[in-house]
């Protein structure tokens, strides 16, 4: 049955991979701290008892935002069984979880995602080339890790790269003209070593990058050229957000890029930018200063 529940939020709501795994896992580790052993059992759970679930978590360390997505997991899971007949009530429907700590992205300083950084980190081989391009992508676009890993060759063209976002949802990002030379470098040296490919990033040997993959070549790139504690590809589209918000972009042009379902995803980014429009003001006013 969880099968069925997982191929219907691949299938009709069109989640990510990453998303999947997780609904999953999460699924999988309440079906044993409930001992359940048949479907007719979730109709007999209370709310009270989910929420015996939710201490228990929260007991073991389990961060806020980390347990709220278990519930969010769990409440998709009532709906589909209410969708299928299978339940009669949703003992979610009045439960709520901690309150998630906020905190602010991290993201790196424009001084260590210059073209110098690059240019000494990477090699001019097809490795060296591919990944420093997707640096470049990731820092000049703002896109997540799978829409990367899901762009095609022909979704490239000069002045802008179409992205296929969350829910299938499409959206163009402009690009200048010296990103758009990198590109076409790296198809010619990816060509003469793979041959033509569907996707626009490929391993040495012309499959399809993988998430661990990305994952770990971003990783080990900033941990050499920057001074964060923490490193990821979602990092760098933390950066793209902040340093747009720095130099004057708009939220609703922001959250047009980043493929933000609403302002209130975007809004977050404004902290940082804030922390910089105070610091210039500090240096600039002539009553910014206590002096």
């Amino acid at each position: 049955m969880l099968t069925n529940f997982i191929d219907y939020l691949h299938f009709e709501k069109r989640y990510s991979e990453h998303t999947l795994i997780a609904y999953e896992n999460d699924l999988k580790q309440f079906i044993e701290f409930a001992e359940i052993q048949s479907i007719q059992e979730f109709s007999s759970l209370s709310s009270s008892f989910i929420r015996s679930w939710i201490v228990e978590l929260i007991e073991k360390g389990v961060a806020n935002k980390s347990v709220n997505r278990k519930l969010a997991s769990l409440r998709s899971w009532y709906k589909w069984l209410r969708k299928e007949g299978l339940v009669s009530h949703n003992p979610l429907n009045k439960l709520k979880g901690p309150k998630s700590e906020k905190r602010l992205p991290s993201f790196a300083k424009e001084s260590e995602m210059s073209t110098e950084h690059l240019g000494h980190y990477f090699s001019a081989d097809f490795d060296g080339q591919r990944d420093a391009l997707m640096v470049e992508i990731f820092y000049q676009t703002g896109i997540r890790l799978s829409e990367l890993i899901h762009l095609l060759d022909s979704d490239t063209q000069p002045g802008a790269i179409k992205v296929l976002g969350k829910r299938n949802k499409e959206r163009i990002i402009p690009i200048n003209s010296l990103l758009f030379e990198k590109i076409e470098a790296y198809r010619s040296i990816r060509n003469a070593t793979c041959g033509r490919t569907k996707y626009l990033f490929v391993l040495s040997n012309g499959n399809q990058l993988y998430p661990n993959f990305v994952y770990r070549k971003i990783v080990a790139y900033l941990g050499t050229a920057t001074q964060l504690d923490k490193k990821s590809p979602h990092v760098l589209r933390h950066t793209f957000a902040t340093h747009m918000l720095n130099r004057g972009a708009g939220l609703e042009t922001l959250k047009d890029l980043l493929g933000h379902a609403s302002l209130a995803a975007t809004q977050v980014y404004t902290h940082n930018s804030f922390a910089q429009l105070n610091k210039v003001y500090l240096q600039a006013h002539p009553r910014g200063t206590n002096s």
